[in-house]
């Protein structure tokens, strides 16, 4: 697994451009370099399943949804949108998007080293024994067969533990949209990202944290900002007030 120190912007660039060999590239950035790849619902120290979650999810907010949705993979997105621990975790094709979630909070860690993952999802997938002959850069949606068996009804009818996967899903809230969103699910196995098999399908960024700052304010020279990632009005309050302290 790679693994460098970054400093700045083009600190950053250039060593992604020196590492990647042209295979598509996703990016997630954590706050502390210290958090593995695992979802919330694997952190979560509660012991709530994640069918716990959903049925409670559903009865109350059911009726607070124009259009309930379809399917249990469309009530999965809605609790990750709205903060409630899945077995999802989000990823984006921007590295710049990682970035920012990376160093964004900064007076919260600012004696915290932060990180950027990379991640190359059809070499994730093939640990899982999923892969497409005529097409290298395959990655399943989740209205594809290899996704079925992640599925929250189905989780306890699988009898082995298979390991996450990449996999993309439609970008359909401006949010998603706004941050490139793509997504790893896990099934039933504990197994952070970064464990899997040899590794290479990895690598991390570690921003020291006297640099968090610099590159916060480097990401809003290039319009990288809470409005622009969340394109909500109450974005809109948290970037008035940053710049009015």
């Amino acid at each position: 697994m790679i693994e460098r120190n970054i400093r700045g912007i083009a600190d950053f660039l250039g060593a992604l451009q020196k590492d990647q060999d042209g295979a598509a590239t996703w990016f997630r950035g954590h706050a502390k370099a210290s958090w593995t790849l695992l979802p919330g619902i694997m952190r979560s120290v509660s012991g709530l399943s994640e069918a716990s979650s959903l049925a409670r999810f559903k009865q109350s907010a059911a009726m607070l949804t124009e259009r309930s949705p379809s399917s249990a993979f469309d009530w999965t997105f809605l609790m990750q949108h709205y903060g409630v621990p899945t077995r999802l975790l989000d990823w984006s094709e921007s590295p710049l998007v990682a970035l920012f979630f990376a160093v964004d909070d900064f007076h919260k860690h600012r004696n915290s080293d932060a990180a950027v993952w990379c991640l190359k999802p059809t070499a994730l997938n093939k640990n899982a024994n999923i892969s497409n002959t005529l097409e290298a850069n395959y990655i399943p949606s989740f209205e594809d067969e290899e996704l079925q068996p992640y599925a929250t009804e189905k989780l306890r009818a699988t009898n082995v533990e298979l390991l996450p996967l990449a996999t993309i899903a439609t970008r359909n809230n401006p949010r998603i949209q706004a941050q490139m969103g793509t997504f790893t699910i896990h099934h039933t196995k504990k197994v952070p990202i970064e464990a899997v098999g040899d590794k290479s399908h990895v690598a991390k960024y570690i921003i020291p944290s006297t640099s968090r700052e610099t590159l916060k304010k480097e990401l809003k020279l290039l319009g990288i900002n809470q409005f622009s990632l969340f394109p909500e009005l109450t974005s809109v309050g948290l970037l008035l007030r940053e710049m009015m302290l």
